[in-house]
């Protein structure tokens, strides 16, 4: 009879421990259903700029942090189109390059949100940082995220 009350404790303590688990809420892109999505996010690393990484609630995305201030990754978000934005690009140790278009913050000087969206690739993948990682945290992330962006198709690249 002893084993009952230790297995209803022990299912308890599981239920009470999921009721814990954070889930960083986000939207999914308007492309998310690309089967490369879910290549790219299984691909992404589980820890990012010291950072672990978190479930999402929706697909082709995943976060790292906390939820109120955590870097979500969404995959299958709009293309860009041409733009007068800072473009930049960024190469991995395994030579991969990745171009990416800056918007929102101040880049210089790690100020403000900052959202970093793929140029010339499909699907578009989109690596939204908030201040508060940005001030802990360098941009060196997206050096990280290369391997797993580059299984978009490349189309065109920065000038």
């Amino acid at each position: 009879m002893r084993r009952r009350p230790a297995a209803l404790l022990a299912a308890t303590t599981l239920v009470l421990l999921a009721g814990c688990a954070t889930t960083v809420p986000t939207k999914v892109g308007p492309d998310a259903t690309d089967p490369v999505c879910a290549d790219v996010v299984l691909s992404t690393p589980d820890e990012l700029s010291g950072l672990a990484r978190k479930d999402t609630n929706a697909q082709a995305t995943t976060a790292w942090g906390e939820p109120e201030a955590a870097i979500i990754l969404r995959c299958g978000v709009q293309p860009l189109g041409p733009t007068t934005d800072r473009c930049v690009t960024v190469e991995s140790a395994d030579g991969t390059a990745i171009d990416w278009v800056v918007t929102q913050g101040d880049t210089d000087s790690n100020e403000g949100d900052a959202t970093f969206t793929t140029y010339g690739r499909v699907p578009a993948v989109e690596v939204f940082v908030p201040a508060s990682v940005r001030k802990e945290h360098s941009t060196s992330m997206l050096i990280d995220l290369g391997p797993a962006v580059a299984k978009t198709q490349k189309q065109r690249s920065c000038l």
